[in-house]
C-alpha cells in the first residue's frame, strides 16, 4: 500500500486549490442552482470571478491557519481540467474526527466516475494517512443520490434532523452520516459487499 499513489486515480487526481486558475471555473458552478442546492445547506448566490477567487483564497489561507482544514481541487487527468472540489473539515486530531465533503461541478461531469474516484481516495487518505476513526458526511434528504453513493461507500444515517433546511418553500431533513475506520477497513477487504472499490 505504500507504493499505491495517495492522490491519484484512474481518472482524478486530488490537488491543491489554485485561486488564480480556478476561480473563473467555480463562479460559473455558482450559477449553477442544481449544483448550489446539492452541494450544501448555505445560501445560494451566484458569484463574480473575483469573488470566487476572494473565497477560494479565504478558504486556503483558513486551512493553513486553523489546521483543522484540508481543500483540495479533483482534476481530471486527461486534460488536468477542474471538475470538482472535496475537503476535510472540523478535524478533531485528538478525537481523530472530521467532516468530509464533496461536489463535482458542472452537470457533464456528474455521473462519470470522478466523484467516485474522489471520494475513494479521500477516505483512503483520512483513514489510512490521517488515521483518523471517523468521518461525518451530512446530505439533505432531497439529495437522494449523494445518500445512496453515501451509502454504497459504507456510511450510515447517524442522525436525522428533522425540517432543518428550507429549500424551494418546502423543509427538508438534514441527515448525518457515519463511517468508522473498522468499517472502511471492512469495506477494503470486502469490496464486493458494497458494489463499490474503496482502494
Amino acid at each position: 500500500m505504500i507504493d499505491t499513489p495517495l492522490f491519484e486515480g484512474l481518472l482524478i487526481r486530488l490537488g491543491p486549490i489554485d485561486p488564480e486558475r480556478d476561480a473563473e471555473v467555480f463562479a460559473r458552478w455558482t450559477h449553477d442552482v442544481e449544483y448550489l442546492h446539492l452541494s450544501g445547506d448555505a445560501p445560494v448566490r451566484p458569484l463574480s470571478v473575483a469573488q470566487a477567487h476572494k473565497k477560494l483564497d479565504q478558504m486556503t489561507k483558513d486551512a493553513e491557519k486553523s489546521h483543522r482544514e484540508l481543500h483540495f481541487a479533483i482534476r481530471k487527468n486527461e486534460d488536468d481540467r477542474l471538475v470538482g472540489l472535496t475537503q476535510l473539515q472540523r478535524i478533531q486530531w485528538s478525537g481523530g474526527a472530521a467532516q468530509i465533503s464533496l461536489g463535482i461541478g458542472a452537470p457533464e461531469d456528474r455521473g462519470q466516475g470522478f466523484g467516485s474516484e474522489a471520494l475513494r481516495l479521500m477516505l483512503r487518505y483520512a483513514f489510512s494517512e490521517l488515521n483518523l476513526h471517523r468521518l461525518e458526511a451530512i446530505a439533505c434528504e432531497y439529495n437522494t443520490r449523494a445518500i445512496r453513493f453515501l451509502e454504497r461507500a459504507g456510511f450510515s444515517v447517524e442522525v436525522r434532523r428533522r425540517q432543518a433546511l428550507h429549500r424551494g418553500s418546502k423543509r427538508w431533513d438534514l441527515l448525518h452520516m457515519g463511517l468508522l475506520r473498522e468499517e472502511w477497513v471492512s469495506a477494503v477487504r470486502n469490496p464486493n459487499a458494497r458494489g463499490f472499490q474503496l482502494l
